[in-house]
């Protein structure tokens, strides 16, 4: 399939967003891009201001977690046809400026999930926040055999040889962990990185990401995922053997 061939949408999950979410997705609908939004239940005004959009919404009657809302989008997208999707959070963290970038990134580098990493200004990040984030920043690249910036940012590019992993079983915030080690170990990806900016100024609302609980459950699920692999300490040595790539149009040309 030519690069001008690939069809695809972007994914915005999103629970109680209602201070943003109108922005972000209209800001993706400038840049003519279909938008598929995936409700997990929100009890305020999100699915309201989203449905005054051309956009396809979907919505869970509960909270089921960002697995399943990730999961719900993906299946959506597949039936709808689409080659790829690419996620972004609905709090406005994720810029849509920062899209055709990482559209980018993925035509330069078809087989590769493309993740928008947090280089830029990580300072920003709370203490907690960013010792949380390294720690899975290591292990996931062990558990993928290949270093990975950012593995916790969720903005990202999936080509459909991730999408068709989307009935892996893990939940929650786990879910974008065994993507990528399944994708990587499983199908052969590779893992390419675009800098973006650390976004965390007081308008944003309190992240439903735990550093504590949800980093226990993405360490256990790494670790088990480590030795299911096996090739232990060489996984260990290719993670480490090089940079992560990245790759920003902007400055590459």
């Amino acid at each position: 399939m030519n690069n001008s061939e690939v069809r695809w949408c972007v994914l915005v999950p999103c629970l109680n967003e209602e201070a943003a979410i109108g922005q972000v997705v209209q800001s993706v609908l400038d840049l003519g891009a279909a938008v598929i939004v995936v409700d997990d239940g929100s009890d305020d005004r999100t699915p309201d201001i989203v449905s005054a959009l051309p956009v396809t919404l979907l919505r869970h009657g509960q909270r089921r977690g960002k697995g399943e809302a990730l999961r719900t989008g993906f299946r959506e997208a597949l039936r709808q046809g689409y080659d790829a999707v690419l996620t972004m959070d609905g709090d406005g963290q994720h810029l849509a400026s920062d899209i055709p970038r990482i559209v980018a990134a993925a035509m330069r580098y078809p087989n590769h999930i493309v993740i928008g990493a947090r280089l830029i200004g990580r300072e920003q990040q709370p203490k907690g926040r960013r010792r949380a984030n390294a720690v899975a920043d290591w292990g996931i690249s062990w558990a993928c055999a290949q270093p990975v910036a950012d593995t916790q940012s969720g903005q990202r590019w999936y080509p459909r040889v991730a999408l068709d992993l989307v009935d892996l079983p893990a939940e929650n915030f786990v879910f974008e962990a065994a993507i990528l080690i399944a994708a990587t170990r499983e199908r052969g990806l590779g893992v390419v990185s675009v800098p973006i900016a650390s976004r965390y100024e007081g308008e944003f609302r309190i992240s439903h990401f735990s550093p504590v609980r949800d980093v226990t459950r993405i360490t256990m699920y790494t670790v088990g995922q480590v030795l299911r692999h096996g090739d232990v300490m060489a996984s260990y040595r290719r993670s480490r053997a090089s940079h992560p790539i990245v790759f920003d149009a902007a400055i590459t040309g």
